[in-house]
């Protein structure tokens, strides 16, 4: 009896010590470096459970044994405490890194940048395009509604909740700006302003030119003059896909709604979502005699206070073209 007893304690003590021994490799191995050869990015779906989050990492190649994270997630309390996402894993990552990282929900940061003067068509195409957004947007935004900056967003974030933030932004910048504005403007509310700097956006994407142009402007309404402006004859003719195409003769003749060179005044909406740049200039627009602005073959433009001399400057353009 007592020989058996012995026998059964050094089977206990041998238990114990090699169970002793796979604990410390165990924790060991959990804190080693993992198999990733380089950075990557994983996308845990909402709902996902401890093995399954295991085998997604594993697949990726994050981790090399999927019992021994499962465990060491168990052991250590936070099983039950990770999150959903795009979560990036650096190179040679431990399962233990990987288990903390899931755990803090750092998950990736996106960016989508709107360019200053894309129509709404052109953003809705933009966002319909950009990876980890999920969802549809249901119905292309109004023209002008749409403040261009780079937005940030998480891979899951829905398209028209997107939309409802640029909204946001620009009636709180145009809001903001319309408070700041300039004396004696020939417009009498914020929605006028962001018509003419959809325009001014258009006519030039030189950030030192765009007060003159807004100048330009201001001064023909303020005389009564037509704006002859090409992007609002191109924006009637073909509307949010057109505004770089060609005009004709006959374009500058079309009876549009948006056709500045046969209407009076502003045309009746924006024709594109113009940035703050144009936004500020139009609001506090440079104060300048000029009346008339041609390309001058640089990319920028040739500014005139009279007829004779804006004549001058078209045959000179003229010249270039050919």
């Amino acid at each position: 009896m007592g020989r058996w007893l012995l026998r059964l304690a050094s089977l206990a003590t041998s238990f114990l010590i090699v169970a002793a021994m796979a604990a410390v490799w165990g924790w060991s191995a959990f804190r080693q470096p993992g198999p990733l050869p380089e950075p990557a990015n994983v996308v845990i779906p909402r709902g996902a459970g401890l093995e399954a989050i295991a085998r997604q990492l594993a697949e990726a190649g994050v981790i090399a044994d999927t019992t021994l994270f499962s465990l060491g997630a168990k052991i250590s309390g936070k099983a039950r405490g990770l999150k959903a996402g795009e979560f990036r894993f650096p190179a040679a990552v431990s399962p233990e890194q990987a288990l903390a990282i899931l755990e803090r929900g750092e998950t990736v940061v996106r960016r989508v940048t709107v360019a200053e003067g894309l129509t709404s068509v052109q953003v809705v195409a933009l966002l319909g395009e950009a990876e980890g957004l999920d969802g549809t947007i249901d119905a292309v935004p109004p023209e002008g509604s749409l403040l261009p900056e780079t937005y940030h967003y998480s891979w899951g974030d829905d398209r028209e909740m997107l939309v409802r933030r640029m909204e946001r932004s620009m009636r709180e910048t145009l809001a903001r700006l319309w408070e700041g504005r300039a004396g004696d403007l020939p417009f009498e509310t914020p929605e006028e302003a962001l018509v003419l700097a959809s325009i001014v956006e258009r006519e030039t994407g030189v950030a030192a030119e765009r007060g003159l142009v807004a100048g330009v402007f201001v001064n023909r309404l303020k005389r009564g003059m037509r704006l002859q402006s090409d992007p609002t004859v191109a924006y009637g003719i073909a509307g949010g896909d057109g505004l770089d195409r060609p005009l004709t003769r006959a374009d500058l003749r079309a009876a549009t709604p948006y056709n500045t060179y046969v209407i009076a005044g502003l045309p009746p909406g924006p024709i594109c979502n113009p940035g703050l740049a144009s936004l500020e200039a139009v609001l506090r627009p440079a104060e300048t005699d000029y009346l008339y602005f041609v390309a001058d073959g640089t990319g920028g433009h040739a500014f005139a206070k009279t007829l004779a001399e804006h004549n001058r400057n078209v045959r000179k353009w003229r010249r270039l073209q050919r």
